[in-house]
């Protein structure tokens, strides 16, 4: 199977991980610990702000929505197009690799950002493949992964605290 993305680039996920033989996505509970980590953390980061259009706009209504995610489950950098070579740069060229795997990584690049660190002029974005995109399901721009979302509310808080995953982030 190949590797996939859920509703945000960057978060990679074993397709067979994440999706059934149906193509639905399977129940949270039959996801290996760090996919189901990562699924349920997207159900509350699709559909929000850029970080760094957050960081440089006064109005929230003025930033670009999410495409892409880098960073660990609660730690997350959430990018629109326009910043992801920023993100790049430092990661690559300023350090930011130094903090590949920790939470502390989102604070870090925040920090740099929000001092003026921009990439340069031109620097290269990720060329991101998208390989027979019809053959999966779509990513509501509303933030809900429905399916994961009737899932979570149908369970006991006994269920939920046995899935192993920080969900305080949802309405639940």
């Amino acid at each position: 199977m190949s590797k996939v993305s859920i509703g945000l680039r960057g978060w990679r996920f074993e397709e067979d991980d994440v999706f059934g033989e149906d193509g639905a996505l399977k129940p949270l509970a039959q996801m290996p610990p760090e996919a189901r980590q990562r699924v349920s953390r997207l159900t509350a980061i699709i559909g929000n702000a850029c970080d760094a259009c957050w960081l440089s706009e006064d109005e929230k209504a003025d930033c670009n929505v999410a495409r892409v995610v880098y960073g660990e489950p609660m730690g997350e950098v959430l990018l629109c197009d326009d910043h992801e070579p920023d993100f790049l740069y430092w990661f690559r060229e300023a350090g930011g690799d130094e903090y590949a795997g920790e939470v502390a990584l989102q604070e870090y690049f925040h920090q740099w950002f929000a001092d003026g660190g921009r990439a340069p002029d031109g620097y290269a974005n990720l060329e991101h493949v998208e390989e027979e995109p019809d053959a999966l399901p779509e990513a509501p721009e509303s933030g809900e992964i429905e399916p994961l979302e009737e899932e979570l509310k149908g369970m006991d808080e006994e269920e939920r605290e046995a899935l192993d995953v920080d969900l305080s982030d949802l309405d639940l």
